[in-house]
């Protein structure tokens, strides 16, 4: 696809290419919803451990993918994994010292990045974008839900 100047696109076409941006840099910039950052955080919010499968399940992703990951994170010292005594083919994880620390710096970021994404709107401007977002994502339900975005 070519990269039309948002001068040139339509209405529509301008919002959903910025809806694109605002999902990269999120992704970007909040941790996305699968990698290191995601799980550290995830596993320090369940009290520091986890069974590996509970841990996929709550992330929503692959055994794969969850196993690439907790090996990076067993690597750089962020966690630890040990066969479950109850279940002998499950893996226990639980966070290290790194790791909880890891996690609460992490978490520090995020609010500090919730705190400035907005801070270009005031307070009214803040509640009037939730009323739109949230309108557009009952409308998008809606749509979902008639097999029109698929």
């Amino acid at each position: 696809m070519t990269d039309i100047p948002t001068s040139q696109m339509t209405l529509p076409r301008h919002v959903l290419h910025n809806l694109g941006f605002f999902g990269h840099y999120l992704h970007i910039h909040a941790g996305g919803r699968s990698g290191q950052q995601h799980i550290l955080v995830r596993l320090y919010k369940s009290g520091g451990h986890m069974t590996q499968r509970d841990l996929q399940e709550a992330a929503g992703i692959s055994s794969a993918s969850i196993s690439e990951v907790l090996s990076k994170l067993e690597c750089t010292g962020h966690i630890s994994r040990t066969r479950s005594d109850e279940d002998r083919r499950q893996l226990d994880i639980a966070l290290t010292q790194e790791g909880s620390a890891r996690a609460e710096e992490l978490i520090g970021e995020r609010r500090a990045f919730e705190e400035q994404c907005l801070a270009c709107f005031d307070e009214q401007e803040q509640h009037q974008l939730v009323e739109l977002l949230d309108r557009l994502a009952d409308h998008w339900k809606e749509l979902e839900g008639e097999g029109a975005c698929s």
